[in-house]
């Protein structure tokens, strides 16, 4: 099992950085759509949707992708879909793991799954038209996140965050995976020179804002967990040897990367 999730992981890392660095630009945002289509196809399949609406549904969330790269990716539009994504996940959300609401093959259930993954779609997007190492420093954070909170919470968890949605996760494992999230932060600075120039004040909202995007990251995780949970099922589906599913991969950038595309259209315009 566990060689067989490696392999995948090289795979999937391999595909991303050559799709990144070696196709045309229009070629990227459309393997983006398709990722996220995929993604809809197994969100539908935690609603129970039938067969053929699984494949509507994924067919829907892609064209959605695919009609905003025709339109030109207009930001004000974008940046629209990320403000509600951000309403989402730091408002709702609480409220939903506290209520544990239900979610059902109904227009709500569809809804979030659009209000998910279409914000990511776009987020990928911006972030890549910035260029591929945007792209790859953002979603670095969130991979650095899993990875910290992993051995933190395997070597010192002793304290349960949320029994009831994901029981192997931490209190322990969520502080390992701030102070790998704000080491990282401190690294990619000083990597680029912008730590010497930044000032004390920079530095706080910077620190807070690695703190909440930390946050949100496991929120995502969260999020999803708790989505499988309900519908009966380990992983959104077996598409990844050793993986899961696509959204099992994505969760937590669906929350992360939305927050960190509105943060960058409206600090670096």
């Amino acid at each position: 099992m566990l060689k067989t999730r490696i392999i995948t992981a090289l795979m999937l890392a391999g595909g991303l950085l050559a799709t990144l660095l070696l196709l045309p630009p229009q070629i990227v945002l459309l393997v983006f759509a398709g990722i996220v289509g995929l993604a809809a196809w197994e969100w539908a399949g935690l609603l129970k949707m039938s067969a053929n609406m699984r494949l509507l549904y994924a067919a829907g969330v892609g064209t959605l992708c695919v009609l905003l790269l025709a339109a030109g990716l207009p930001l004000a539009w974008l940046q629209a879909l990320w403000w509600l994504a951000t309403v989402f996940w730091l408002l709702l959300v609480p409220f939903w793991f506290r209520a544990r609401w239900p979610l059902r093959n109904a227009w709500s259930g569809w809804l979030v799954g659009v209000l998910l993954l279409v914000p990511t779609w776009a987020a990928l997007a911006l972030l890549y038209q910035r260029g591929a190492w945007w792209l790859l420093a953002s979603m670095a954070l969130v991979w650095v996140a899993d990875t910290a909170a992993y051995f933190a919470g395997s070597q010192f968890g002793r304290h349960k965050l949320a029994p009831a949605i994901s029981p192997g996760k931490t209190w322990e494992g969520a502080l390992g995976a701030v102070v790998g999230v704000c080491l990282y932060g401190g690294l990619l600075a000083q990597g680029t020179g912008h730590l010497s120039s930044m000032s004390f004040t920079t530095l706080l909202l910077a620190g807070l804002g690695l703190l909440l995007l930390t946050a949100v990251s496991i929120a995502g995780d969260l999020f999803e967990s708790l989505a499988k949970r309900q519908a009966g099922l380990k992983d959104s589906s077996a598409l990844l040897p050793g993986h899961g599913g696509v959204l099992d991969r994505i969760d937590s950038l669906t929350s992360t990367l939305p927050l960190t595309a509105l943060a960058v259209s409206c600090l670096l315009p």
